[in-house]
């Protein structure tokens, strides 16, 4: 409220006037009346303002009903009964300023608020912003135990409950709803009798269950109820920052409580097996498994009557990161690489691992797959993706980032301190970035500092489930003194400066609506960190281009600095933690920050974490700020292009294919592929005149189809330097590698799955490979013992199929149908994968051909007819 009405112009002396008095309750229930009456005394309105349900403005209206004089008493609603200051959602300042400002001005006018009125009405009735076009989500964190664990069988269902489990909902899960902490699984037992359903998973935390859960599932049993309570124990309460586990809970334990409780099956799953031998004394009955058999372990827990048990015990990816850094934890030296040339985009790793360290890759033939090593907590489950292009890296070590060098820096002149911004009311700074990226430290710093300075500041963080990976926001105000802030949220269009350590998060509502053209600037790091949506949506877009515009029109022309800070930050100092803190340099140096750099690099060195890194970060954001171009030459010095150059031109593209062809097959490959490509060149500028979208899909996808991979291909996309070039580029030291594949000739079916099991084959493999791409010249002639398989067959036939296809579209082009005959030779672009995956996307991309093709050739009215 005195937020409010700073914003209007009222201060003391205009309040009292205006006729205006404030009254603010410490304690809201019950209300003392003599003060209450006291106050309402002689007015005509009160206006109770009170976040979520009104407590204090229905007992000021049964103290005052019936007395004479008394005054009109609104909050939830207005005079005619329509909302106010509504329960649900969020009462800012704005808001109250409007209600508060328009009811003096209809009683005694000052031109001066009035005139402030107008503008926080204008704030106020101002449209929301868009739908942002991509939303930062929380999401399991990568390597998440509960990526595997709260996968239930096809037909199953689970509910949800208290722990960063609760995200499984968010997910392809078939998991709903949750409860308060300790009720998991008691809504079955009273909705079980009424359900058609059968049986139910319920998910329990491992905290949770010492914590209160023991006594849902004591209850389950005295009903006997059928439900498979998954007790997940991952050694930690990661959801509020990776605290140890209340109690000496262990798992043996768990199963000897369960089976003392009478569960009429209990099960342990692990991804470690093997740890138990020897070591651990379960109760009568239980079996250990790996968590490669969950699902025919639930399949078999939800075919018994009554309450069952399974302990998943994996410890949480998130504090095994922590313990590795403090070397109380094994550190395995086996990273997972994937070879980018074989890999087909299928998104199939992705799916099986739920990860967010498999990230896009976008090349010169389209988008793979690469693994974020500097995310990768090392749980593997991406390997189980059926592909042959995953390798892993036994030994050795990542090659660490150069780093600025000494000589580089000394070419720098030494930044100025610049012209802070002033403080003649109390500075607004919103940050936003990704959760467990450092965003609340950046926060943390700027209090410290301004504490430092004898200034006031108040810092309010937006997380929720945000510390998984998803959207953080800190509402920061700096002041000349303490008392000078009187609310700790930013009203909308009343931020200064929006610190986007995340563009994602930074072009969201939250962020936008705080901003007012004339008023805010941005500085945003522009690198592109996808969701975790990109786990189950292989073509998922970065919308880069929509997010930078929806800033830029929210704090208006010119005032919006956009810069690559993860690449620079990691390039220049070797991690990219340091991304925020080079971001706070960068609005420093701009002069966007009301504070002095000594007093900033004093917070850090008493936040006492990294301290020479995160102050080089800050200094580097101060260069980047003063000599952009300087600071990216020290970065990357000498710039080497090793990705091959991307085709500019229609004729570059095909000449890049074709070259592709011949070393693939040979000449008279190439010479195929040419050919049809001509013909499509030759129709299209004889009947669509100037456009050449048809011809250019059919060179990338007739090239699709042409160069399928098979063994042979395989083989030489291993051996042909560029694996080991790219290996040698992110490892060094003494390493091993092992290959995980799928042999047609060899591999063994998974029951579980149906598909093909990979195995792991040594470095002899690459002598093999070597062999097997000198032998492609065989391929599809009467020697080729690969040739006969069922997926063989049936990537021939699809070569035959899309040149018959392109002839039909050739027959019957013209003006009215040419989109959809690009649209339709461009359907090659959804055939990806390798065996399993690959056939299932077949079936797919030939159900929507036909569709389209019989839309293509349907009849349609001439223009002159029409």
């Amino acid at each position: 409220v005195r937020q409010a009405l700073a914003d209007i112009g009222v201060d003391q002396h205009v309040a009292g006037r205006l006729g205006l008095r404030l009254y603010k309750i410490a304690m809201p229930f019950p209300l003392e009346p003599e003060g209450a009456e006291i106050f309402c005394g002689n007015l005509d309105l009160v206006i109770v303002v009170e976040e979520k349900r009104a407590l204090i403005e229905t007992q000021l209206k049964e103290l005052m009903y019936g007395r004479h004089g008394a005054p009109a008493i609104i909050g939830k609603r207005d005079e005619a009964g329509k909302w106010l200051f509504p329960s649900a959602g969020r009462l800012d300042s704005n808001q109250i300023a409007v209600a508060i400002g328009e009811r003096l001005m209809a009683r005694a006018h000052d031109a001066s608020v009035a005139a402030r009125v107008s503008v926080m009405r204008w704030l106020l009735d101002a449209p929301a912003p868009p739908a942002p076009p991509l939303q930062r989500t929380p999401y399991f964190c990568a390597g998440c135990p509960h990526s595997t664990s709260t996968r239930v069988p096809e037909g199953s269902r689970a509910l949800a409950g208290i722990g960063c489990h609760y995200l499984a909902q968010f997910m392809d899960r078939n998991t709903a709803r949750y409860t308060q902490m300790g009720a998991e699984g008691a809504s079955w037992i009273g909705e079980a009798p009424f359900s058609k359903r059968r049986h139910m998973f319920q998910n329990v935390g491992d905290g949770t269950y010492f914590h209160s859960g023991l006594m849902a599932i004591r209850a389950a049993i005295a009903a006997n109820t059928n439900i498979t309570f998954k007790i997940l124990y991952n050694d930690a309460v990661a959801m509020t920052g990776g605290q140890p586990m209340d109690g000496p809970l262990t798992v043996d334990r768990i199963t000897w409580q369960m089976h003392s409780e009478g569960a009429r099956r209990i099960v342990v799953v692990s991804d470690e097996p093997e740890k138990y031998r020897g070591k651990a004394e379960f109760a009568p009955g239980v079996s250990v498994h790996h968590r490669d058999a969950l699902d025919a372990v639930q399949r078999e827990l939800r075919e018994i009557e009554g309450v069952t048990v399974l302990v998943y015990d994996q410890t949480c990816a998130a504090e095994k990161r922590r313990r590795r850094k403090r070397g109380r934890y094994p550190d395995p030296p086996k990273r997972v690489f994937i070879n980018d040339l074989v890999c087909e985009g299928c998104g199939d790793c992705g799916v099986k691992s739920n990860c967010v360290a498999v990230v896009p890759l976008e090349t010169e033939l389209g988008r793979k797959r690469a693994i974020d090593q500097s995310a990768c907590n090392k749980d593997y489950s991406c390997l189980n993706g059926f592909c042959p292009s995953f390798v892993t890296v036994h030994g050795g070590g990542l090659k660490k980032g150069h780093g600025a060098t000494a000589s580089g820096e000394a070419k720098l002149p030494t930044v100025a301190e610049p012209s802070t911004a002033t403080l003649k009311k109390p500075f607004n700074i919103v940050v936003t970035g990704v959760g467990g990226t450092g965003v609340i430290t950046i926060g943390a710093l700027l209090g410290m500092a301004a504490h430092l300075e004898s200034k006031g500041c108040s810092i309010l963080d937006q997380t929720g489930l945000a510390q998984k990976g998803g959207a953080v926001v800190s509402h920061v105000r700096i002041a000349n003194a303490p008392d000078e802030i009187t609310a700790t949220r930013i009203a909308a269009g009343a931020a200064d400066l929006l610190l986007g350590c995340d563009i994602v998060v930074a072009g969201g509502r939250d962020a936008l609506t705080t901003l007012r053209a004339g008023r805010s600037s941005a500085v945003v790091n522009s690198h592109q960190t996808m969701t975790g949506d990109f786990t189950r949506n292989a073509d998922l877009a970065f919308p880069g281009d929509r997010l930078t515009h929806a800033i830029e029109s929210a704090v208006g022309g010119g005032n919006a600095d956009f810069i690559h800070a993860t690449r620079l930050a990691t390039a220049l100092l070797g991690d990219a933690i340091a991304t925020n803190l080079f971001m706070l340099g960068y609005a420093f140096q701009k002069g966007r920050v009301p504070l002095s750099s000594a007093s900033i690099l004093r917070a850090v060195e008493l936040n006492g974490v990294a301290v020479e890194m995160n102050k080089q970060a800050f200094l580097w954001g101060r260069r980047a700020a003063a000599d952009l171009e300087s600071v990216s030459k020290i970065a990357f010095p000498g710039v080497v292009v090793t990705a091959p150059k991307r085709p500019r031109t229609l004729d570059e593209l095909i000449d890049h294919r074709a070259g592709f062809l011949m070393e693939y097959q040979d000449a008279d490959y190439a010479h195929r592929y040419r050919a049809l490509v001509a013909k499509v060149r030759e129709a299209e500028s004889r009947i669509i005149k100037g456009r050449s979208h048809l011809t250019e899909a059919v060179a990338r996808y007739y090239f699709k189809l042409l160069a399928y991979k098979d063994e042979y291909e395989v083989a030489r996309l291993y051996t042909s330097g560029q694996f080991a070039s790219k290996l040698q580029s992110q490892f060094e030291g003494d390493y091993r590698l092992e290959f995980h594949l799928a042999p047609p000739l060899l591999a063994r079916i998974d029951p579980a799955t149906g598909e093909p099991k990979k195995r792991q084959y040594g470095p002899w493999i690459l002598r093999l490979f070597r062999v097997l791409a000198k032998m492609r010249r065989l391929r599809a002639t009467a020697f080729d013992v690969f040739a006969y398989s069922d997926d063989r067959r049936s990537e021939r036939l699809l070569i035959d199929a899309y040149e018959r296809t392109v002839v039909r579209l050739l027959e019957s082009l013209s003006p009215q149908n040419y989109e959809l005959a690009v649209e339709i030779a461009g359907i090659p672009e959804h055939i990806r994968g390798f065996g399993p995956i690959k056939r299932r996307a077949i079936e797919c991309a030939k159900e929507r051909e036909q569709e389209m093709l019989a839309e293509f050739e349907r009849p349609r009215a001439s223009p002159e007819a029409a």
